[in-house]
């Protein structure tokens, strides 16, 4: 795990519901817990802070970081596709996504082609990608002040289910994510017996529990949570969401109790 991974991962689950902030030797004590020493602490949370992804400030001796606007919006979008898959039946419409930038602008297309990926969107074509759910309005306004950047919004069916799932097999690899899916449950679904038992003691559960989340949180990137009608024959995801879920659930009380023996240290 990247340390920088480490730390979004400890204030998106844990610091962000106390407080939002925490001292510097606090998250240098969380982050010895996964063999990170202080330097390295040190260096990343002032790139995390010159990003823009943390603003800092002096408490008497120690400096304090604390969550901005920019990283709540990013870990509750990352949070919404982690732990609320969409499970509504689908009206067979898609949702699509036209996209014009300047040649000159490339590094903004590469913005909108990682906000529409990020947001369950595929490449049916060129420039044209499509979703089942209707997220039009999330990429209107991520792009709102990008004037660079032409968006035609739509939404439209196709002539059937037969290509409805013609279209998803070219905008998604679902075979590839699917056998992911199944190392994930081959890694993590035996373990829930010693989850169940209590057995790891309190900063095991924050090292798995931050594990966990880390192996799992690659899929909402990847997964455009398809409605049954698209997706191939023994798919698994819907399985291996559950298992994390289990696994996340049960590892909660004595990763959160470790936590915050460290804050109030």
């Amino acid at each position: 795990m990247r340390p920088r991974s480490i730390v979004f991962d400890l204030f998106g689950d844990y610091i962000r519901y106390r407080g939002g902030a925490a001292r510097l030797r606090s998250i240098s004590a969380l982050l010895d817990c996964f063999g990170v020493g202080d330097s390295t602490v040190r260096v990343v949370m002032a790139r995390l802070c010159k990003e823009g992804w943390f603003d800092a400030h002096k408490s008497g001796r120690e400096t304090v970081y604390a969550l901005n606007s920019d990283s709540l919006r990013m870990l509750n979008e990352g949070r919404d596709r982690i732990f609320n898959p969409v499970r509504e039946p689908w009206d067979g419409q898609w949702h699509m996504v036209i996209y014009s930038v300047p040649e000159a602008e490339r590094s903004i297309r590469d913005q909108v082609r990682k906000e529409l990926a990020w947001l369950g969107f595929g490449a049916l074509a060129s420039s044209t990608y499509i979703s089942p759910h209707d997220r039009l309005r999330q990429i209107s306004e991520h792009f709102a002040n990008e004037p660079s950047v032409r968006l035609d919004l739509l939404t439209c069916q196709s002539g059937g289910v037969d290509t409805d799932r013609e279209m998803a097999a070219r905008c998604w690899d679902l075979e590839s994510l699917n056998a992911d899916y199944t190392e994930f449950l081959t890694t993590y679904e035996p373990r829930l017996g010693q989850y169940r038992r209590g057995s790891l003691t309190p900063m095991e559960a924050l090292v798995e529990r931050t594990q966990l989340i880390y192996d799992y949180r690659k899929f909402p990137f990847r997964d455009p949570d398809l409605p049954l009608e698209l997706l191939p024959q023994r798919w698994v995801g819907r399985r291996a969401h559950d298992v994390f879920i289990e696994a996340h659930d049960l590892l909660q009380e004595p990763a959160e109790g470790y936590v915050d023996t460290i804050i109030n240290q």
